[in-house]
């Protein structure tokens, strides 16, 4: 024998089904948002490994930074985070490995307002600096670098101090 449900027992079965349904839309809200946020946050992150993003509009303004020997990219990357010259940090340390790029200690003056391919370009030659730090006349052998002219080029001869002489005193008369 089957006995009727009470009026009690169907409004709980109602309300059951009602909370469970509305438990239900909202735990698929929730994962449609966060669906939709990873979705925004991976293509910012993807447009500026491959885009061409800037911390701020032009002319920007100029900031020198520091890059010291031996220091690692995530570092720099963060310098640059720091003094605003990127718009972020993680993304510039993946586009730096994905093109190789091999970052050259000195001081560089970059604009806020460049490029992260700019600012590749700038930091990746040695600067001025560093080029100048060099011991004088440490060629690769060790030995002193040896300036030849033109003609004792052509005759495997040596600059001698006589020809230096010559050849400046030759430049004052023109």
């Amino acid at each position: 024998m089957t006995s009727k449900p009470t009026s009690a027992q169907l409004v709980l079965k109602i309300t059951s089904f009602i909370l469970r349904l509305l438990l239900n839309i909202l735990f698929y809200t929730i994962v449609v948002i966060l669906i939709v946020r990873a979705s925004k946050l991976t293509y910012d992150f993807s447009y500026q490994i491959f885009g061409q993003v800037t911390a701020s509009e032009e002319p920007g303004r100029d900031i020198e930074i520091q890059i010291s020997k031996g220091e690692s990219t995530m570092n720099v990357a963060s310098k640059l985070e720091l003094t605003k010259i990127i718009v972020n940090k993680y993304s510039f340390y993946v586009k730096a490995k994905l093109q190789k790029q091999n970052i050259m200690p000195g001081t560089y003056t970059l604009n806020t307002s460049m490029t992260y391919d700019e600012i590749f370009t700038v930091i990746t030659v040695p600067s001025a600096e560093e080029t100048n730090t060099a011991p004088e006349g440490s060629g690769s052998s060790g030995k002193p670098d040896i300036k030849e002219d033109q003609n004792s080029a052509d005759t495997g001869a040596e600059t001698t101090e006589s020809d230096v002489t010559k050849d400046t005193d030759a430049a004052g008369d023109n």
